[in-house]
């Protein structure tokens, strides 16, 4: 997990584009997602987090999103109820 704050934008930008950062997620409310995801591009970069892998962001107990991962998400959500 890195967050947005620890890391300089060249950085990310080059990260991203060689695929090593996929998901983007929100630190207090332990949600991830897809970086292109609306929800996401919106929150605060004190609270952005970033994952290489959906298992990564998953081990740290972050759930998936429920607007860009509609099928983790109801999948997530079964296996929690």
């Amino acid at each position: 997990m890195i967050k947005h704050k620890d890391i300089l934008d060249t950085v990310l930008r080059a990260k991203i584009k060689t695929k090593q950062i996929l998901f983007g997620g929100h630190k207090h409310l332990k949600i991830y997602g897809h970086l292109n995801c609306k929800s996401g591009k919106r929150m605060k970069r004190e609270n952005r987090v970033f994952f290489s892998t959906e298992e990564e962001a998953l081990k740290n107990n972050f759930r998936p999103c429920g607007h860009c991962m509609k099928a983790a998400y109801k999948k997530w959500k079964n296996d929690v109820v």
